[in-house]
């Protein structure tokens, strides 16, 4: 039993992916962040455009 532990403590291969899942996660945070700002600033600019064309 002891033995099995040592191996599995020394075992790097799930460490490995759980550094590729938190790079992942962190990933797709950043995106859906990013696109929450880029489209409020596009419906924004919409409106604006809308209002413009609209008052000629």
């Amino acid at each position: 039993m002891l033995k099995a532990l040592k191996k599995f403590s020394a075992e790097e291969d799930g460490a490995v992916t759980v550094e590729y899942v938190v790079l992942t996660s962190a990933a797709i945070f950043m995106a859906i962040f990013v696109m929450g700002i880029i489209s409020e600033g596009a419906e924004d600019l919409a409106t604006k455009v809308s209002n413009d064309l609209s008052s000629m």
